[in-house]
């Protein structure tokens, strides 16, 4: 005997089936990454400690071989970097029972962008802070180990013009300065990137050099247009970002005072490392004694400097 056509279906039982945030805050969040896209990314999910401690092996050199002679051995004391997991961000929302009755269904998508965007800007932070540490720098926020946007080899001086600092406008002088700081430091050309805030993309914009098409590429040549990825300048990704970070006149750190300057940060993949113990999640509970529910997002992770001379940074005007 047939049972009819009176099925329980996604459609009548849609009351009854909670809404997926996962998925959607997921995709927010990797749309809006792009720090953490250019470094180098480690995994600890599942694993237990606080601490992940990673090997920096010490280049070695060739060794002139002589007939009847054994080979030379190399032998050294090779580094380690320790990166601290202690970064623990949340984005939470109660929604009460009147708004998700009431508004509409594009209430949850704004909100699952908001947050992915919140983590993805939180996390892109503070892997472009670690600029600070490049070339022997410090965690503050003066940059002391920087160079001014104007020729890549005057030092920053935030003391300057009355501690307004030095900055001056990114150069195609200061950008080829700063390639050569990396190749004298054997930096691998593959994997480099240029990360810079959106004042000095006008200021690119106006550098023959840097719209000439033999630099820019053609559109549909290969260029890979990325997360904020603008171009291609001398064989590296350039990446705009309002999240580049900022110079002042207070060595304070977490930051304080009036940002003096904005800074370019040019660098290679190995320079930092993002290591992530809880990757980005959603959660969501209903309070009853709120009548609401509350949606949660999180992410556990740490950050590190793996090469001191990975990395240079120019301080351009704010």
């Amino acid at each position: 005997m047939a049972l009819g056509t009176n099925h329980v279906t996604t459609t009548t039982a849609a009351n009854f089936i909670p809404e997926i945030w996962s998925d959607e805050i997921a995709a927010a969040y990797k749309k809006n990454l792009v720090a953490a896209n250019l470094i180098k990314k480690m995994s600890f999910k599942g694993k237990k400690g606080d601490t992940v401690h990673i090997p920096v092996p010490t280049r070695g050199s060739a060794s002139a071989k002589a007939a009847s002679t054994q080979v030379t051995l190399i032998a050294a004391t090779e580094g380690v970097v320790d990166i601290s997991i202690n970064k623990h961000y949340e984005y939470s929302r109660l929604i009460e029972d009147i708004v998700e009755a009431q508004a509409l269904s594009s209430m949850r998508q704004f909100y699952t962008d908001d947050a992915g965007y919140a983590l993805a800007k939180q996390i892109d932070g503070d892997i472009i802070r670690l600029g600070r540490l490049a070339n022997g720098g410090s965690t503050g926020a003066r940059y002391g180990s920087a160079f001014i946007g104007g020729d890549g080899t005057t030092a920053f001086d935030y003391t300057a013009n009355t501690n307004t600092g030095n900055a001056s406008a990114l150069t195609d002088a200061a950008i080829r300065r700063t390639i050569q700081r990396l190749d004298d430091s054997d930096v691998p050309m593959d994997g480099r990137f240029f990360i810079i805030p959106p004042s000095s993309r006008n200021t690119l914009m106006g550098l023959a050099r840097y719209t000439e098409q033999a630099f820019v590429g053609e559109a549909g040549s290969g260029n890979t247009i990325r997360n904020g990825e603008v171009g291609n300048l001398y064989g590296m990704g350039v990446f705009v970002s309002s999240n580049a970070d900022s110079a002042s006149a207070t060595a304070a750190y977490p930051d304080s005072g009036t940002a003096i300057a904005r800074v370019c940060l040019m660098g290679h993949k190995d320079s930092f490392a993002l290591v992530e113990q809880v990757g980005i999640r959603s959660q969501t509970q209903y309070k009853q004694e709120y009548l609401g529910t509350l949606f949660t997002a999180d992410t556990l992770y740490g950050v590190g400097e793996l090469r001191d001379y990975g990395a240079v940074a120019l301080v351009v005007p704010a």
